[in-house]
């Protein structure tokens, strides 16, 4: 949620950050419209109390003179009822105004390109060797077919579509990288893990900005107010909901292993083949709660976390910079990273890093305190996948891939896996 000052003293710079990012003139529109009228009720509630102020200061004046105030005194009950109406108008504004703060996206950093769509995203960096082959690179689907480690229709039968089983090595290999990611997040990169619910309540989404506006994507628990997570994102963030964090403490860092369950609402024909837009996947999540002073270089920090676990792997990748057209609902500032896939012969998104400022923590109550009798103040929140595991599952079949349909397993899983090459 964005700062009030935004819909009171600022409302220009809120129009032109809502411009940048394409919203609706619609929208935009009911917001000037609600500034004004609310900005038109106060002044008016203003001059008025000011005369009844100033009138009653003068019918005391005349009655201690022996005058007579009746006309006053009828006067000033009319400015009374016009007072209590436009108190009334006011709250009704200000009731109306916490309803749509919570539908308006956050603003883009300054740092943000201008742009209406992935087209415009920006490419950072780029970091490995794209493996040429002597032999044309199968897709993952192909490849693990071929090596008995994926049943995607036995989990259409057991379930539906977008859902699959991973069988005997795959499903090693699955529990193989959630193993090594931790093992990276939390020894070298200093993250605490945490072990959350896969449930959370209408007011953790609500802190996260998933809810009100897209309740259709989330797959919500029948005859509760429960929903299951998209992302460990959520329940992390909302840890510490309403809380008040100590300055000594900052930076708290979490990771946290989960499955994640999304309903892909509009997305039905994309990306129908293998593990690329499932239901249910898991996801390694790195959170961190920050100042505001030094969330900027912490979502550096973070993004280069998520950068390492992939050139731990040996996977090609690319760093983008994504628009003011592509970026998440809460998102001030968010990097993509996208691996790459040589069957598809294309870069995917396996990991997205973004910086929230306090557009998460304003609407959590997430603050810290600075020093003993200060007025506590809003964290900034980040998060990042790190990473999303059935793409790094699916990214080094295709990129380890043999002619003969064997997989070379990257040197660091070894240990994990007990294993260094994946045989049909």
């Amino acid at each position: 949620m964005l700062d009030p000052k935004y819909f009171a003293d600022k409302i220009d710079v809120l129009v032109k950050g809502l411009e940048r990012r394409n919203v609706s003139t619609d929208l935009v529109e009911r917001i000037k419209d609600l500034s004004s009228r609310r900005k038109k009720s106060i002044t008016e509630a203003e001059k008025l109390k000011a005369d009844r102020n100033q009138a009653s200061a003068e019918i005391a004046k005349i009655k201690k003179q022996g005058g007579n105030a009746d006309e006053l005194l009828a006067r000033m009950k009319t400015v009374s009822d016009t007072v209590k109406q436009l108190d009334t108008d006011l709250n009704q504004i200000e009731e109306e105004f916490k309803a749509l703060a919570l539908t308006i996206p956050n603003i883009p950093h300054e740092s943000v390109p201008q742009g209406a769509g992935a087209e415009q995203n920006q490419v950072i960096k780029t970091w490995g060797e794209i493996r040429k082959y002597n032999f044309q690179p199968k897709d993952h689907v192909d490849v693990a077919e071929k090596l008995g480690i994926l049943d995607s229709e036995r989990a259409a039968k057991v379930t539906g579509a977008r859902f699959t089983i991973l069988k005997g090595v795959g499903a090693k290999l699955e529990r193989a990288l959630t193993q090594f990611m931790l093992d990276v997040h939390t020894n070298e990169h200093g993250y605490t893990e945490v072990w959350v619910p896969l449930m959370v309540n209408r007011e953790s989404l609500t802190g996260t900005g998933n809810l009100p506006k897209f309740e259709e994507d989330l797959f919500k628990i029948a005859n509760t107010d429960y929903f299951l997570i998209p992302t460990a994102e959520v329940p992390v963030t909302n840890i510490y909901r309403d809380e008040i964090l100590n300055l000594a403490d900052l930076p708290v860092k979490h990771c946290a292993y989960t499955p994640c369950f999304r309903s892909e609402v509009g997305s039905y024909g994309k990306d129908t083949r293998g593990l690329i837009r499932q239901h249910q996947f898991d996801k390694v999540e790195v959170v961190k709660f920050v100042t505001p002073e030094t969330s900027h270089d912490e979502h550096e920090k973070l993004t280069r976390d998520a950068e390492r676990i992939l050139e731990l792997l040996e996977l090609p990748y690319r760093r983008m910079l994504l628009c003011t057209g592509d970026m998440g609902f809460s998102s001030a500032k968010t990097y993509d990273l996208e691996v790459w896939l040589p069957g598809q012969n294309m870069y995917r998104e396996i990991s997205s890093c973004s910086n929230f400022e306090d557009f998460q923590a304003r609407r959590a109550g997430i603050r810290y305190r600075t020093a003993q009798g200060e007025k506590p103040k809003l964290v900034h929140t980040l998060n990042g996948s790190g990473l999303a595991i059935g793409r790094t599952w699916l990214a080094i079949l295709e990129n380890y891939q043999q002619e003969d349909g064997s997989v070379v397993v990257p040197k660091v899983l070894r240990p994990y896996l007990g294993l260094d090459v994946i045989k049909p």
